[in-house]
């Protein structure tokens, strides 16, 4: 699936977003055939901080409104839900995208302060002790 509405955005500028009431979300739609009903998702949408969560599922409301309903038995069941789920701003999956972009962002975590051995954050990174043995400080802020 897609994200739309990050084009151009590093991971530090999503994080911030994200921090400042910024949302991924995803809306369903459902469409029915007489006795076969598919109930689909949509890509997902990063809502900017301060913008709709609604305006973007508009067109996914108007595709159940139209097309969902006429599928028995679940045309209604589906539709109903949808767009309940739409009203409602869209299913959020704010924490499983943002885990995923972390994970996958190789300058995440980069600049935290601690002295982590391997990493050139400044400081000590060892203290030798009298019986020779090297072991890990770390410089962690107050």
């Amino acid at each position: 699936m897609n994200i739309k509405n990050i084009e151009g955005l590093s991971g530090d500028q999503i994080r911030s977003l994200v921090a400042q009431g910024g949302k991924f979300v995803m809306y369903k739609y459902c469409i029915s055939v007489v006795v076969m009903t598919f109930n689909n998702a949509s890509d997902f949408h990063f809502i900017h901080p301060g913008k709709s969560r609604i305006t973007p599922g508009l067109g996914h409301l108007f595709t159940n409104l139209f097309l969902g309903w006429w599928g028995i038995p679940w045309g209604p069941v589906y539709t109903i839900g949808n767009i309940a789920t739409i009203l409602k701003g869209g299913k959020d999956y704010t924490a499983e995208i943002l885990s995923h972009i972390n994970q996958n962002d190789p300058t995440y975590g980069t600049g935290t302060g601690y002295n982590i051995p391997g990493q050139n954050n400044g400081g000590s990174t060892y203290n030798v002790q009298n019986n020779n043995e090297t072991a890990n400080t770390y410089n962690i802020p107050q």
